[in-house]
């Protein structure tokens, strides 16, 4: 029986990739670097640390990782601010509080930093469903490396067998199963260049999950 479901942030509760890709692209554009589609789309699920880490090395860059973090972080935060038109994924607020009601455990497991959830937790009322939160930003690996979700399942004092993970990146599902975690895909039109096939279950809204039917998946 499933007794918590891990949920990712981006692309799975709130669509903030546009913000996150202005934010980036402008750093980018100010550093002089050329970053193909092909790049950007790799970096998908991974942490901003782990990112700028990667684009350091790539490019040779001067700049601290720290800094470069800050950089975009502050970038991002005034395009955040700004956005008014910044709204949570069709059905899925409708899907935590179902969840939520019917007693299942809720964490969010996130490659986005702490700062960042809290903004967007905030902004949506949402921490009240949440048992815990854990940021990408505490883990030296980002997604596909398990350690975000074997912690996750661990601070919710769940066995892996009796937890589900719901995800929209390639690196994100294969860190779920590297993890030994039942993984869904979502599976949108804000998905962008993603694998899904190892997804145990892919679904594109939704209102295809809920409750009794989540706490009755058998892991496999």
């Amino acid at each position: 029986m499933i007794q918590t479901v891990i949920f990712d942030m981006d692309g799975v509760i709130v669509d903030t990739e546009p913000v996150h890709h202005f934010a980036y692209n402008e750093h980018f554009r100010q550093l002089n670097i050329d970053v193909s589609p092909e790049l950007y789309a790799s970096f998908t699920g991974n942490s901003t640390k782990n990112i700028f880490e990667r684009l350091k090395l790539q490019f040779n860059l001067a700049e601290e990782v720290n800094t470069l973090i800050e950089t975009k972080r502050n970038l991002f935060n005034d395009a955040f601010d700004s956005k008014e038109d910044l709204y949570l994924l069709e059905g899925v607020e409708d899907l935590i509080t179902d969840l939520h009601s019917n007693g299942m455990q809720l964490v969010l497991a996130s490659s986005s930093a702490t700062v960042t959830i809290n903004r967007i937790f905030n902004r949506f009322a949402l921490h009240k469903y949440f048992s815990h939160i854990v940021s990408g930003e505490d883990f030296p690996k980002s997604k596909p490396h398990p350690a975000i979700f074997i912690r996750a399942a661990a601070l919710a004092q769940t066995p892996v067998e009796n937890c589900i993970v719901i995800e929209d990146s390639t690196n994100g599902i294969k860190a779920a199963k590297a993890a030994g975690i039942y993984c869904i895909g979502y599976d949108s039109f804000h998905s962008k260049m993603q694998d899904y096939s190892l997804a145990d279950r892919v679904i594109s809204n939704f209102r295809e999950l809920n409750y009794k039917e989540i706490v009755n998946i058998k892991s496999q």
